[in-house]
């Protein structure tokens, strides 16, 4: 099978829900086609910041077929992969796949915390179920499990493993990933505030998260990077940053869903346990957000 090397803005879309927390089909494609119309070149349906294990099964399928609809192949349509068991998520990606799906990001098992072998014969299975590219999502801060580059370079002759999200918080990683498989992944960083620092190391591609508020000024920004326009990137990233933080809180799927409301792109309602902020916290991420579009910069 012939992959193809994914790259560019891939936005880690949310789901969108009504106010009594039912699902909102309509808003959601509402949402990825202004993010389309942006230029990104790929969609994250069902990430962390799409709630994945705050739906139901079939509320994720139905997630992915719709935005496969909307999308009408214009880009990939990946669907993150969250399960608690290894079965669960290969029926999962078997699904997908028959639902249109382009391919996959892979997170470790959720709820349990395997060890090197155990993390590594999971992804190893999830990926023998599926002809479909894939990318896997290593986040040890969210979810506890750290692929390293030595399992990266074990995982090599996993032909559909085509990418690694990278979002360690250590930008380190990206050099030694290279150093330890040369080219044999794409690389995307998963974490909106290091994202300069990761592309002047030579990243193939962002899996966007605050941006998702902002898709003009995200692609542009993006643009810049990949243009080597260093001076013109700095300049954007100081008006971009105290909303790039957004993404690295514990509330980074309510804040985000706030400012996507106050730019009129969604709705900020949520899947409980989670519940949208009040109080301070609320006014102290709406003035962020406010005075993200009041400074806008003219494109």
């Amino acid at each position: 099978m012939t992959q193809h090397r994914w790259q560019g803005v891939f936005p880690a879309l949310t789901t969108q829900f009504r106010s009594d927390q039912s699902l909102d089909l309509a808003a959601t494609t509402k949402h990825v086609e202004a993010v389309l119309a942006s230029g990104v070149q790929g969609l994250v349906m069902c990430g962390s910041l799409g709630e994945n294990q705050a739906m139901s099964p079939e509320e994720k399928r139905q997630v992915v077929e719709a935005t496969v609809r909307a999308a009408a192949g214009r880009v990939p349509v990946l669907s993150g992969v969250a399960e608690t068991s290894t079965a669960a998520a290969c029926q999962y990606v078997r699904d997908c796949e028959k639902l249109g799906a382009s391919g996959f990001m892979v997170m470790p098992p959720m709820v349990y915390k395997p060890d090197a072998a155990e993390a590594t014969a999971y992804f190893r299975k999830v990926a023998s179920v599926t002809g479909l590219p894939w990318m896997l999502y290593n986040n040890p801060i969210g979810y506890t499990t750290d692929t390293t580059p030595e399992q990266l370079a074990e995982l090599a002759d996993v032909s559909n493993l085509i990418a690694v999200k990278e979002s360690s918080a250590n930008t380190r990683r990206i050099t030694e990933i290279r150093l330890a498989v040369g080219d044999r992944y794409a690389i995307f960083s998963g974490v909106d505030d290091l994202v300069l620092e990761s592309a002047a190391l030579g990243i193939d591609g962002w899996i966007a998260g605050s941006g998702i508020a902002f898709p003009r000024e995200n692609q542009h920004f993006w643009n810049l990077t990949q243009a080597g326009k260093w001076d013109e990137a700095r300049k954007m990233y100081l008006w971009f940053y105290p909303l790039l933080k957004l993404d690295t809180n514990v509330k980074f799927v309510q804040y985000i869903k706030l400012a996507v409301q106050e730019t009129g792109l969604g709705a900020e309602w949520v899947r409980e346990p989670r519940k949208p902020i009040s109080g301070p916290e609320r006014e102290r991420v709406l003035t962020i957000v406010r005075r993200g579009i009041e400074n806008r910069p003219k494109l």
